[in-house]
Order: structure tokens, then sequence, then C-alpha cells
């Protein structure tokens, strides 16, 4: 089961100045781009990270997959 919920990444957690336990949450500045962009009407793109080669693709259910 995919438990994944893409807005906990947008969100740090910071503990508040007062010695209470409350949390406040702060959005934090995520670079968004548009899959439209990335791929320019194409399938499957490759990305180097750190010498190595990885490939985004979209799968026919319109789904990113990441492999290296």
């Amino acid at each position: 089961m995919n438990t994944h919920n893409p807005s906990d990444f947008r969100y740090r957690v910071r503990r508040s100045d007062d010695t209470s336990a409350r949390f406040d949450r702060v959005p934090l500045a995520v670079r968004t781009l548009s899959s439209n962009t990335l791929f320019q009407g194409e399938h499957e793109i490759g990305i180097e990270h750190h010498g190595a080669l990885y490939r985004l693709k979209i799968t026919r259910q319109g789904k990113l997959i990441l492999n290296k």
C-alpha cells in the first residue's frame, strides 16, 4: 500500500520558541517543474546524477517511473 502524501514534503516542522510541545508548519520553497516542460512531448528522459544515468518514464497510465 502506498502511503506517500506529496504535501508532507512541502512543510518543515519547527518547534515554537516557547517551552510548550507546540510545533508550527513552515512552508518550504520547492522548485516545481511541469512534466510537459521536462518531457517536451517525449515519453522518456535521461537524468545524470553523480555520474549515474537515470531514466524517467511516463507510463501508459500517465504515471512516472524512475529507473537507474
